[in-house]
């Protein structure tokens, strides 16, 4: 693993980006390639990506076009003057070229801007052309942060239209120049083909650019990665990972909708640990696509925490790969789980000792809204999946645990859900908010209903009406995300919920306690 050596550096701030950021080096060091001949040089096919980011390291990932080595330098300055330090990674079939490398040693609460370029794996005198990314290290003192988050990209069948700008919401969070990105899942539609054109309701037709490997159901490996090559056709996805850092979860359509540990296979059928290979080759491709560390990938891992300074802990969930493999429907007595109680046991510990100000959870989909596939069985006292996060809420008011926010996606509309034990059957926990944001760039549906388990009701929500009907097109302007900013001095939390032309649409400050009383809201704002 490479380490990069900390040095005493002037903070600076953030520069004004621009295209020019994400496309080549100028200057020094790796911006100059030694042949002259394009065609012989390895070239970087999907743009540049960094994730996962901490106080001091970070992972960086790109995708060359043969087998090669990837150069990586950073800096703390955009000229790369002086260069903080150096690593290389190679890029090799068995990953379909695909190379991530960990910095570690980093400054905290810096910009880092970093260039990634890849050399001929036989003859190191064959470079290519490098491409620069910037990301900024946690703080480690008491500095604000703001971050985006949402989920959904290029389902239902609605895939890149150049002529309508392509996949707009990315370049929309891009505006908000956030320190880091949460993406709640549904990165493909991996069961979800893109066909050339779609009708639209006005007449009109949605043009799709189309690849082979997303012209049908992923089954083999060669198509999952495909599913993912297909949404780094975007230029407005691949400016954005250039410069804002990913934190990556997943959720159902990474594989195939509503799957589950068992059950969910096609006729290679299971591995001998009883292991569907199915699921096996989409977890490959996510995890070789995804900005995420190589470890991660070994221990086979996608929970965990990202701490951003004394003022946030990011707890990513995974909710499918450890749950029950049945429908969570109502009056079946059978045990069910959707976190497993291996990653249960893992988010009371890590949340108790927590001693950021603030505990986001991140979730793959909603607690509160009514689902067979997920949580929420519709009205009365806690049943199967229920269960798990009923005991999740009391340990956390037992345990003092204060200021957690639920983010999540999945819903394909946006919405902010209060819980609150007085309106709720289940009542044994302290008051929190859930806010639901999506999707990217997907179809649109309408709201879906509450239950009254733990007592949610709903602050603002916004989807398809019913005359719009479902699966909306992206065109029509319905695509959100959500932006949390995290003052450095009063510690006031805002969560604003946004659409794909960066319009606000709704806030809420909400102020932390300092005891196991819930956050105080100071104002909502439509």
């Amino acid at each position: 693993m490479p380490i990069c050596k900390k040095r005493d550096l002037t903070r600076r701030q953030l520069l004004v980006r621009s295209a020019s950021t994400v496309a080549l080096a100028g200057l020094g060091g790796l911006a100059a390639p030694y042949l002259s001949r394009a065609a012989d040089r390895p070239l970087i096919t999907s743009g540049i990506a960094s994730g996962d980011v901490s106080a001091d390291s970070a992972v960086i990932w790109a995708r060359a076009d043969r087998p090669a080595l990837m150069r990586v330098e950073c800096a703390t300055v955009e000229s790369f003057r002086t260069i903080l330090c150096a690593a290389s990674s190679q890029a090799l079939p068995d990953s379909d070229f695909t190379s991530k490398l960990v910095l570690e040693g980093l400054p905290p609460g810096q910009d880092i801007f970093y260039r990634v370029r890849f050399d001929d794996i036989a003859d190191a005198g064959v470079a290519g052309e490098a491409q620069v990314g910037h990301f900024r290290t946690a703080p480690a003192g008491q500095q604000s942060v703001s971050f985006v988050w949402s989920g959904d990209t290029a389902g239902q069948g609605w895939g890149i239209d150049p002529g309508r700008g392509g996949m707009r919401t990315y370049g929309a969070m891009r505006e908000n120049r956030p320190d880091f990105f949460i993406h709640c899942g549904d990165h493909i539609y991996a069961d979800c083909p893109i066909e050339a054109e779609l009708k639209l309701p006005d007449g009109s037709l949605w043009r799709n650019l189309v690849t082979e490997e997303k012209s049908v159901v992923a089954k083999d490996l060669a198509q999952f990665r495909g599913n993912y090559k297909y949404n780094l056709l975007d230029g407005n996805l691949r400016a954005f990972n250039a410069e804002v850092p990913m934190l990556a979860q997943w959720d159902d359509h990474e594989v195939t909708n509503d799957w589950s540990p068992i059950g969910t296979t096609d006729e290679t059928g299971y591995a001998g640990d009883g292991t569907s290979r199915l699921v096996a080759r989409a977890a490959r491709a996510f995890h070789e696509f995804m900005p995420i560390s190589p470890l991660r990938m070994q221990a086979g891992r996608i929970y965990r925490k990202v701490s951003y300074g004394p003022l946030l802990d990011v707890f990513l969930l995974d909710m499918r790969s450890y749950r029950d493999s049945t429908w969570n429907r109502v009056g079946d007595g059978n045990d069910a789980r959707i976190l497993g109680p291996i990653q249960l046991a893992w988010l009371k510990r890590e949340l108790a000792a927590s001693e950021a100000t603030w505990k986001v959870i991140a979730a793959d989909m909603p607690i509160g809204l009514f689902s067979e596939d997920g949580i929420a069985l519709g009205d009365g006292p806690p049943e199967r999946r229920e269960r798990e996060i009923a005991d999740l809420l009391s340990h956390m008011k037992r345990a003092g645990i204060r200021n957690t926010v639920w983010l999540t996606a999945d819903m394909h509309y946006t919405a902010a859900h209060r819980y609150d034990p007085n309106r709720a059957v289940f009542q044994d926990f302290e008051p929190f908010w859930e806010f639901v944001s999506g999707p990217l760039h997907a179809g649109t549906w309408g709201p879906a209903p509450l239950d009254n388990t733990f007592g949610p009701a709903v602050a603002f929500q916004k989807g398809c009406s019913a005359e719009q009907g479902e699966n909306l097109a992206p065109c029509f302007g319905l695509q959100f995300f959500g932006r949390v900013d995290i003052d450095g001095r009063s510690e006031v939390m805002t969560v604003t919920l946004k659409d794909v032309d960066n319009r606000d649409l709704w806030s809420v400050d909400i102020e932390p306690r300092p005891d196991a009383r819930p956050a105080r809201i100071l104002s909502q704002q439509f």
